[in-house]
């Protein structure tokens, strides 16, 4: 029985709305490893054209609904009106889609049997998940993987493979059960019935991978746990002084601002830390160029007699221009400056305004005077001795694994991720940009600390647990001991090969499909057809790929 265009549509939405309900706040994580069943069954039959279009709308569903937060973020504080913060929304929506589209295509180009779902469909998504975290800067946001960061069990495998380990594991698991409900129900793949021995093959794939990542799982976490136990320690702190992100740049509250971090710093040091932390832009001024309010700061520091890790913005000026960056500074004891993180990684339209002769529009979204500048990759920062070092990231730089690992090789013991995410409100985005920093603790297995403005500002442990945790838009001061590894994991070592691996084999079979296409095209060309008649043969012959 032929299913309708419109029905394969449904199916598509329906797939990508439940990949939505998976990630935070619903949180439904279970969900993921059935999301793409819907969408499997929409993609029986098809062509590859009709599979992009399919994909294109299970991807729309899944980003319009994941994204939603968008709107609210660039209508409150970029002060564009709403009918541009939608139609923004759904250019960035269509631009990600683009690639479930693509894995859509290439999945009914080039699985053409069933027998090779279970392998192809996680090899196709991860090399596409992986093109999305560097085309055009990156927005490697919301990766199926991300969705399973509370399984611990689950997620220990990130210390070979990363996030996109995991995703290859929930994309599997959703093509086996596509298989085994295509079984029951006497469906078929591309004209091919799925018969029992299908099944059972299916069947044993999958037990064997989460055998596997389970059993990978409880023995990485014991091993960590055990050492833990056996590393130095030390007590560390954080500040989230709830500032409102109206008033937090008016004069008239920079220095009740900038006192109410200093008051909470001394409070803090109750717990006697080895290092207090404040989040993004916690000074609303240039630290160093104004001195009273530098002096706070630097006096806060002495009166705790720990190191003080500041978010402040920087600008440095040179004979033609000036230079502004989102920076974070290490305060010593003994209140000096010594030490500066830049951030590296950008936000378009938040730092910096990409295409502006095209996007002129969008400079409304950029806070300070001119585009902010990127900093050094893998710049960490003396902690206690030289020995100790920490790994800065400031902002959406968390989500991007390749920046922390090139910290975690350049010796950084702990990973601190400082951020404002009052932009995004009490929407879901706040939980989602969390979740991920877990998968940045256990890649790496380092601990990691992470201070935001208004929250979620928290602890996680190499394992990936969530030590401490803090709600959204409270005044909190937080304070648990860090384990300090040192150990270089295998992701550590060699970073993405997998994806890399996965994007190179679909990068083999587009070209082989491209270079069988002119082939054929030449040897049509060579029987000196009539040209309809040459396409006609050239229709049959795609048909019967």
């Amino acid at each position: 029985m032929l299913i309708s265009v419109k029905s394969k549509w449904r199916l598509a939405t329906v797939s990508g709305l439940i990949l939505t309900t998976a990630f935070p706040k619903l949180g439904l994580s279970v969900l993921a490893w059935f999301a793409l069943v819907p969408l499997f069954f929409a993609l029986r039959d098809v062509s590859p054209k009709s599979a992009f279009r399919i994909g294109m709308v299970a991807g729309l569903a899944h980003f319009l609904s994941l994204l939603y937060w968008v709107i609210y973020t660039m209508h409150h504080y970029g002060f564009l009106p709403w009918w541009l913060c939608f139609t923004l929304l759904l250019l960035l929506a269509t631009y990600l889609s683009l690639y479930t589209g693509l894995f859509a295509m290439v999945l009914v180009r080039f699985c053409r049997k069933p027998a090779y779902l279970v392998l192809l469909a996680p090899v196709f998504w991860v090399a596409l998940e992986y093109a999305r975290g560097f085309m055009f800067s990156g927005f490697p946001w919301g990766l199926v993987g991300y969705s399973q960061s509370h399984w611990l069990h689950v997620i220990q495998i990130a210390d070979i493979f990363g996030v996109y380990g995991v995703s290859f594991v929930v994309v599997a698991v959703n093509a086996a059960v596509y298989v085994m409900v295509g079984h029951v129900a006497g469906k078929k793949w591309q004209g091919q019935s799925m018969d029992r021995w299908l099944l059972v093959q299916n069947v044993a794939i999958c037990l064997i991978l989460m055998v596997f990542v389970v059993s990978y799982g409880t023995r990485r976490l014991d091993a960590v746990k055990a050492e833990m136990t056996e590393v130095k320690s030390y007590g560390v702190a954080l500040v989230q002084g709830n500032i409102e992100q109206a008033i937090k740049w008016h004069p008239a509250f920079q220095i009740s601002t900038t006192k109410k971090y200093v008051d909470m710093t001394i409070a803090a040091s109750e717990h006697d830390p080895k290092l207090v932390v404040w989040p993004e832009t916690a000074t609303p001024f240039y630290l160093g160029a104004s001195p009273k309010l530098t002096r706070l700061v630097t006096d806060a520091a002495k009166k705790t007699g720990a190191y003080l890790l500041v978010g402040s913005p920087r600008m440095q000026r040179t004979a033609d221009e000036r230079n502004y960056y989102n920076s974070a500074y290490m305060v010593t004891p003994q209140g000096k400056i010594d030490q500066r993180y830049d951030k590296v990684h950008l936000v378009p339209f938040g730092e910096y305004v990409p295409l502006k002769r095209l996007l002129f529009f969008a400079g409304k979204m950029v806070a300070q005077v001119g585009d902010f500048s990127a900093g050094e990759k893998g710049r960490t920062l003396n902690w206690i001795d030289e020995k100790t070092k920490i790994g800065v990231q400031i902002c959406f730089e968390i989500i991007f694994p390749g920046l922390s690992r090139s910290l975690a090789k350049n010796g950084a013991g702990v990973l601190v991720n400082l951020t404002n995410d009052a932009w995004f409100g009490k929407s879901a985005a706040a939980y989602q940009h969390f979740s991920m920093t877990v998968f940045r603790a256990v890649e790496n297995r380092r601990s990691l600390v992470r201070c935001a403005n208004t929250g979620i500002s928290g602890f996680v442990d190499p394992t990936g647990r969530i030590a401490a945790q803090t709600a959204l838009f409270e005044d909190a001061v937080v304070s648990e001991r860090v384990p300090i590894l040192a150990d270089r994991t295998i992701y550590t070592s060699i970073g993405d090969l997998m994806p890399q691996a996965s994007l190179l084999f679909l990068c083999i079979f587009l070209a082989r499909d491209v270079i069988q296409r002119r082939r054929e095209a030449s040897v049509l060309s060579g029987l000196r057809l009539p040209h309809r008649l040459q396409q006609i043969v050239g229709r049959l012959a795609g048909k019967r790929r």
